[in-house]
């Protein structure tokens, strides 16, 4: 009797310890399959302030597909991760251009501007999508 109970005890646990590594193998193979349909751009658009980023985000992350926005207050830029088979670029240009907000290809909504509050009513010939500061050539005198 006991070689019995034995031996259901260990097919029992050979059982759960296959099954539990079989739902980890999906896990993984998930993880791997939205990792690759993600696609990663970025774009210039205009703003001041930490309002206007959280606005500028929000609006991004309103389209479906999109995982992660980013707006960088001082380079008047946005990276965005998004699910190309559920969106494009252009759907994010225009969330945004809607909330009030001037895109590289896209001039913001004219009404969503003006409800702006006054520290977000940037200047519509602002530089963005801006790189790194360049460095100063002082090849030419001594400092």
């Amino acid at each position: 009797m006991k070689k019995v109970l034995l031996s259901v005890a260990f097919l029992a646990m050979v059982g759960l310890v296959s099954c539990k590594s079989e739902a980890k193998k999906e896990t993984n193979t998930t993880e791997v399959t939205q990792a690759i349909a993600a696609t990663n751009v970025s774009f210039g658009v205009r703003g001041n302030c930490g309002m206007c980023k959280k606005t500028i985000e929000k609006a991004a992350n309103s389209v479906a597909g999109v995982s992660k926005a980013n707006w960088d207050v001082t380079k008047k830029k946005i990276d965005i991760s998004f699910d190309a088979s559920k969106t494009n670029a252009a759907a994010v240009h225009k969330a945004i251009a809607n909330s009030g907000y001037d895109t590289e290809n896209f001039t913001g909504n004219e009404t969503a501007y003006q409800n702006l509050p006054g520290c977000c009513q940037y200047d519509h010939a602002m530089v963005m999508n801006q790189t790194d500061a360049k460095k100063e050539d002082h090849s030419g005198h001594n400092h």
